[in-house]
């Protein structure tokens, strides 16, 4: 319940607005129980970090791609996977705070995040036959690239035509180097 309202907290108002207080507030609770929960607003975001996080690996590690499928199918079932994971509300949020809080960052913090990007550089191996670790950052950084477009707007926009480029050109990549 606290970390949902602080997920709309940061994704309506903002960073900036998101207080413990404020945060309390809305959530109906006193600090009190964010402190001992969470033991302070810190402890409170990276549990939202965290859960933005582990519903992103859980949602692109449970992609069901075909097996025998074609590259396009395959590939388009990934980039789907991935997002509807990173365009989710828990993990815009998740961004929007680690973005905010990186100079902050404790060193658990930093190497819980690296690992996260470790296991997001590896999403290219799902597609080949071997580890491309290029391609999963290629998924992660134009992904994460329309989510931030997102963030910095207020009404939706649709990123239909740019996942669809986003497929053409994996695939493209894909098939030269079979043909290759």
């Amino acid at each position: 319940m606290i970390i949902d309202e602080t997920v709309r907290c940061v994704r309506e108002e903002g960073f900036g607005a998101a207080s413990a207080r404020h945060i309390a507030e809305r959530a109906g609770v006193t600090w009190g129980v964010i402190q001992y929960h969470f033991g302070d607003r810190d402890g409170l975001f990276s549990a939202v970090v965290e859960s933005g996080y582990q519903q992103l690996r859980a949602s692109v590690e449970s992609a069901q791609l075909p097996v025998t499928g074609t590259t396009r199918e395959r590939v388009s079932a990934l980039v789907d996977a991935a997002w509807a994971a990173f365009s989710a509300p828990t993990s815009m949020a998740s961004l929007e705070i680690s973005i905010a809080t990186r100079v902050d960052r404790s060193a658990s913090q930093a190497a819980y995040l690296e690992s996260v990007a470790g296991q997001l550089h590896q999403l290219g191996g799902r597609l080949t036959d071997g580890p491309d670790d290029r391609l999963g950052d290629l998924v992660w950084a134009a992904l994460r690239g329309l989510v931030l477009r997102q963030m910095v707007v207020r009404e939706h926009l649709d990123f239909a035509d740019d996942r669809a480029l986003l497929v053409d050109v994996l695939v493209a990549y894909l098939d030269a180097r079979h043909t290759t």
